[in-house]
């Protein structure tokens, strides 16, 4: 099944890195996606980090091969450079997407305003700002996260299009269009290779829009996922790994080539 998989779509944190236990790196995972680009296929790592925080953990950990492609902030896009640039925008996608996310900002105004009061007076959490504006939460527990995207669930049905990414206790405001699955699905179009080639795994909330069979045939999720992520792949006819991180990855890899 080497031929059937042409696109490898995976997340850093909590999936191909182990931030908990060590080796950081699982090195059979390494190999077999270090083996498989040599055989064409092509891998991007799809994070929630930036591009130079994606930059300084690659370096961090000495990751022993370059991705082909990196998917940043659950939303971004990015090819390798063309003139001496680590990475560049690929296509009009990451343009198109903050000129809406910039929009959303005015559109749901008084959404993230109560959301704001909300967080500030019934919870111990704290707002992000950014220079655009109000950004995300950070929250002090699973728990108080829990209660605080459950009063956003409530509170966007007036405005639909104002949605967040949460990994843990992180959670980023956006706008409902632009996620994980959508930044694989543009890389899809652009590259031409079908959902029916593309492997996706992930561990958390934020990986579950590339894990539900829209953008990838083949999802996975390491042993550490949360149950979440886990529904969403079993439903999807994926794969859920016995064992963590990236031997995890590895072990769903492995099912899948080896099918």
């Amino acid at each position: 099944m080497f031929s059937e998989i042409r696109l490898l779509s995976i997340d850093f944190d909590g999936t191909l890195v182990s931030r908990v236990n060590e080796p950081v790196l699982d090195d059979h995972c390494m190999k077999l996606i270090r083996d498989l680009q040599k055989d064409g296929v092509l891998f991007a790592i799809n994070t929630g980090r930036s591009v130079d925080l994606l930059e300084s953990g690659l370096a961090d950990f000495s990751f022993p091969m370059r991705p082909n492609f990196i998917l940043t902030s659950e939303r971004d896009v990015f090819r390798p450079g063309q003139n001496g640039e680590p990475w560049e925008a690929f296509g009009d996608w990451n343009q198109r997407c903050a000129r809406e996310h910039a929009e959303l900002l005015t559109s749901a105004s008084s959404v993230i305003a109560e959301v704001i009061d909300f967080v500030n007076r019934k919870t111990e959490a704290r707002v992000i700002y950014e220079p655009e504006g109000p950004a995300g939460v950070v929250a002090s527990s699973d728990e108080e996260m829990d209660r605080v995207t459950r009063f956003i669930d409530e509170t966007r049905t007036k405005q639909p299009k104002f949605n967040y990414q949460r990994n843990t206790v992180y959670l980023r405001f956006c706008h409902a269009d632009y996620h994980k699955g959508a930044a694989l699905g543009e890389l899809s179009r652009l590259i031409d290779i079908p959902r029916e080639n593309i492997f996706a795994a992930g561990d958390h909330h934020n990986d579950i829009s590339m894990l539900d069979g829209q953008y990838a045939q083949f999802p996975a999720c390491p042993a550490n996922a949360i149950p979440e992520v886990k529904n969403a792949v079993r439903a999807a006819g994926g794969y859920i790994a016995q064992t963590n991180h990236g031997a995890g990855v590895y072990e769903a890899l492995h099912h899948f080539t080896k099918s």
